[in-house]
């Protein structure tokens, strides 16, 4: 293979683990967005969505569409009653508390997982038949392609969504003002619940291609995920949609070039050390707003 041809396909290959932090990162934003929340249960409602999808596979294999469906309304239902059950009693406390809130979630569900169906990872069957595709020289993984795909039309839908919808505009106007908002006649509690919805359904979603990626599952699988893509969100923006996005592919493509040049042992801790440079050269990250509080 020729150095261009593997260029072309680790870039292919950094799109792909991109996209997967990218809708782990939009989730983030999402949430963050509206009520200043840094969701951290978000990368276990993927661990949850990924199990879901290992269950259908295995009993259903050859009909993987179940097991997407599957796991994108488990995955929904599950964030919006996360959001109901321990959120929304906790609204108007201290930031700090919804925080150590969702850390708690986030070890009540890997725990839970653990206790259920025991530490071991389990294989997913594959989800697709043809495993590769060939393009020109460049021979990639139909996940690959499936993955940036599905992002692309995700981040599309989206993006109508939050522009051109009335649900669209009740979360931009409780982004902006929640208080405003509610006197202007929103439904401040339907938005919020709505916008966990969408946030986890993205989250179901990337449970499916994580498991396309990489087919097995495990109680702990959303941790470094969720970090990563924490890292994302951060880099691009935290409550910036397209920043989210942004950020993932970033953070995918150095992950892929540095374990390409032979410092895949490093990887991890060229991402956090990005975190910890952005954090010092510009905190509100690429398409993040500097927000100033009055004291």
């Amino acid at each position: 293979m020729s150095t261009f041809s593997l260029i072309i396909k680790q870039i292919i290959n950094g799109l792909q683990l991109g996209s997967i932090f990218a809708l782990v990162a939009v989730g983030y934003s999402m949430v963050y967005g509206i009520i200043r929340l840094l969701n951290f249960a978000h990368c276990d409602i993927i661990m949850v969505g990924a199990y879901i999808a290992w269950f259908f596979m295995t009993n259903f294999a050859n009909m993987p569409i179940i097991a997407v469906v599957a796991s994108i309304l488990g995955c929904t239902l599950l964030g919006v009653t996360i959001e109901k059950v321990a959120y929304k009693p906790l609204r108007s406390s201290p930031r700090i508390s919804l925080l150590i809130t969702a850390i708690g979630i986030s070890y009540l569900l890997e725990n839970t997982a653990q206790l259920v169906l025991g530490a071991a990872a389990k294989k997913v069957p594959g989800f697709f038949t043809a495993e590769t595709i060939r393009i020109g020289q460049v021979t990639v993984s139909t996940a690959s392609l499936v993955t940036i795909a599905v992002l692309a039309v995700s981040m599309v839908l989206l993006t109508l969504l939050v522009q051109k919808t009335k649900l669209g505009r009740a979360m931009r106007a409780v982004s902006e003002d929640a208080e405003t908002a509610q006197l202007m006649g929103t439904n401040i509690n339907g938005t919020i619940s709505f916008t966990f919805a969408v946030g986890s359904a993205l989250a179901g979603i990337g449970s499916v291609l994580y498991c396309c990626a990489y087919p097995q599952v495990s109680p702990t699988m959303g941790s470094m995920l969720g970090l990563k893509a924490f890292v994302a969100a951060v880099l691009g923006g935290i409550g910036s949609i397209p920043g989210a996005m942004i950020g993932g592919f970033m953070i995918g493509l150095t992950e892929v070039f540095v374990s390409a040049i032979g410092l895949s042992t490093w990887k991890d801790a060229v991402v956090f050390l990005i975190l910890i440079i952005i954090l010092l050269v510009k905190p509100s990250g690429i398409l993040g707003k500097t927000v100033s509080e009055k004291v």
